[in-house]
C-alpha cells in the first residue's frame, strides 16, 4: 500500500474519540515541537496525523486550543512519570534523586514533548502561561511536601523557605533540562547526580532552618 493510499484509509477509518484525540496530539506535539508555534500550521498537523482539518477543529479546536491541549497532555504525563519514580517508604533524599532521575529520563526519552513544554509554550506566554503555572505549581508542591518530609524524618521542625527552595530546584531543573537538549552527550543520570548534588548537599542544612551568614565587615 502506497503512502497516499495508507493516509487514505487512516482518514476513513472509524477509531474511539480517545484514540483519535490521542494521535491528532502525537501529531500536533511533533509539529509544534519541529516548528514552533507560529511556524506550525494546521495543515502539516492534519497531515501527519492523518485527518483532516474539519476532524481537528472538531475534536480539539482550533491552533491555539489545540497548543493548550498538547501543553496540558504533556505537562500530565511529565507528572505522573515524576510521581511514579518517587515512594514515600524512601529516605527523603532517595525520594529526591529518584525524582530527578524521573524527570530527566521523561526529558530524554520524550524531547520533542519537553521542547513543547519548555521552550515552546514558555516563548509564547500570553494564553498558555495559566498552563504551564499549574505545571510548575504542581512540580513546587511535591518538591515543597518532600522537603518538609525530609526535616520531619529528622526530628527538626522544617523552615519557612521551603516552598522557596522548592521552587528554586523546580526552576533550576528546568533550565538543566534545557541545556541537557543541547548536550546529548551527557547521561540522564549523570545531569540529575549534578543536580543532587548541588541543591541536596545544601537543602540539607536549609530545610531546617540552618543558614549561612556573611562575616561581619
Amino acid at each position: 500500500m502506497s503512502v497516499d493510499e495508507e493516509r487514505r484509509s487512516t482518514r476513513v477509518k472509524r477509531l474511539p474519540r480517545e484514540v483519535r484525540e490521542r494521535q491528532i496530539l502525537d501529531a500536533a506535539v511533533r509539529v509544534f515541537s519541529q516548528y514552533g508555534y507560529h511556524n506550525a500550521s494546521m495543515d502539516e498537523i492534519s497531515e501527519v496525523a492523518g485527518v483532516s482539518k474539519p476532524m481537528i477543529y472538531a475534536y480539539l479546536g482550533h491552533k491555539e486550543d489545540l497548543f493548550a491541549a498538547c501543553i496540558r497532555r504533556e505537562a500530565t504525563m511529565l507528572m505522573e512519570a515524576i510521581a511514579a519514580g518517587v515512594t514515600t517508604e524512601q529516605a527523603p533524599d532517595m525520594q529526591l534523586w529518584h525524582g530527578l532521575r524521573a524527570f530527566f529520563q521523561f526529558v530524554g526519552e520524550q524531547k520533542q514533548s519537553w521542547r513543547v513544554l519548555h521552550r515552546q509554550a514558555t516563548s509564547q506566554g500570553g494564553p498558555f502561561s495559566e498552563e504551564l503555572l499549574a505545571m510548575r505549581s504542581r512540580a513546587i508542591n511535591l518538591v515543597d511536601a518532600l522537603l518538609v518530609r525530609s526535616a520531619t524524618t529528622r526530628g527538626e521542625a522544617p523552615a519557612k523557605s521551603t516552598e522557596a527552595l522548592a521552587a528554586a530546584l523546580v526552576g533550576a531543573s528546568e533550565s538543566l533540562a534545557d541545556w541537557w537538549l543541547d548536550h546529548p552527550e551527557v547521561s540522564d543520570k549523570t545531569v540529575a547526580s549534578w543536580l543532587m548534588n548541588l541543591v541536596w548537599m545544601g537543602f540539607g542544612d536549609l530545610v531546617t532552618g540552618t543558614v549561612w551568614t556573611p562575616t561581619p565587615e
